[in-house]
């Protein structure tokens, strides 16, 4: 629980501090609203070449484990933004993840697509009952929430946040759609020529039929790693951030 408050702590102290007067006008509640109040992630904003890699939808008994093995040999982190229901299923799974100092969230207990407008008694069912999961597997919660499909409204954020969870989508120039699996260069191709400072991308690692990212991830990981990025959680890269903005203005 400490870990989640000081997250969310953290990104309401970068909000303020990188606050302009454009924050004084009415503005309706989209990205860059949820973003200047500390609310949400879609990506962040960094000198430093870090990248946060992050997969939704499993554990799966394959996949993930495969995706593991490739972080290890590269020595990189991510976050796995897991389905309740599924970490039930594979707990030794999500016990990996953790074990590797790898990042577990939040990615509602069924996948449900929430309604719109959502109800807040879903929206906190649906996480409660993912946490449950995660505790039960790894002894702690998660800090981090990510709604299937990247839907959200104030009803979304509003729970979220008050259950000590940040929502966190993904960079629009970094969604590698591998889960319609459109081919190893296109996955490959979307990463690596997007690829900047403060990302947060987009894979799957629970993919109907053979997943493509496996392979996509053989190439790109090098990559990545040759052209100086290091590869850390979401929750590291939030931080990293942060010590870099105060450190500015001091």
């Amino acid at each position: 629980m400490l870990a989640r408050k000081c997250l969310l702590g953290a990104l309401c102290i970068l909000a303020l501090l990188t606050a302009t007067e454009a924050d004084a006008r009415p503005l309706k509640k989209d990205r860059f609203y949820y973003e200047r109040k500390g609310a949400m992630i879609w990506e962040v904003q960094t000198r430093q070449k870090l990248i946060a890699l992050t997969f939704d939808d499993g554990p799966d008994a394959v996949q993930t484990n495969e995706i593991l093995d490739l972080l290890k040999l590269y020595n990189a982190k991510a976050t796995f933004f897991v389905v309740g229901k599924r970490v039930a299923q594979y707990p030794d799974i999500v016990r990996r993840i953790a074990a590797e100092e790898h990042e577990v969230a939040n990615h509602t207990y069924s996948h449900s697509y929430f309604k719109m407008p959502a109800s807040e008694y879903d929206v906190r069912k649906e996480i409660e009952r993912t946490e449950a999961e995660i505790f039960k597997a790894i002894g702690r919660k998660s800090a981090l929430f990510r709604p299937p499909g990247g839907m959200f409204d104030e009803t979304i954020v509003q729970v979220s946040n008050a259950m000590g969870l940040v929502p966190v989508m993904w960079s629009w120039h970094q969604d590698t759609q591998d889960w319609r699996r459109p081919g190893v260069y296109f996955i490959r191709n979307k990463v690596l020529d997007n690829a900047r400072n403060g990302d947060i991308v987009l894979f799957h690692d629970h993919v109907q039929g053979k997943s493509q990212t496996i392979e996509a991830l053989k190439q790109i990981l090098p990559q990545l790693l040759a052209r100086g990025f290091r590869l850390v959680t979401v929750s590291e890269l939030v931080k990293s951030s942060i010590a870099e903005t105060h450190g500015a203005t001091n």
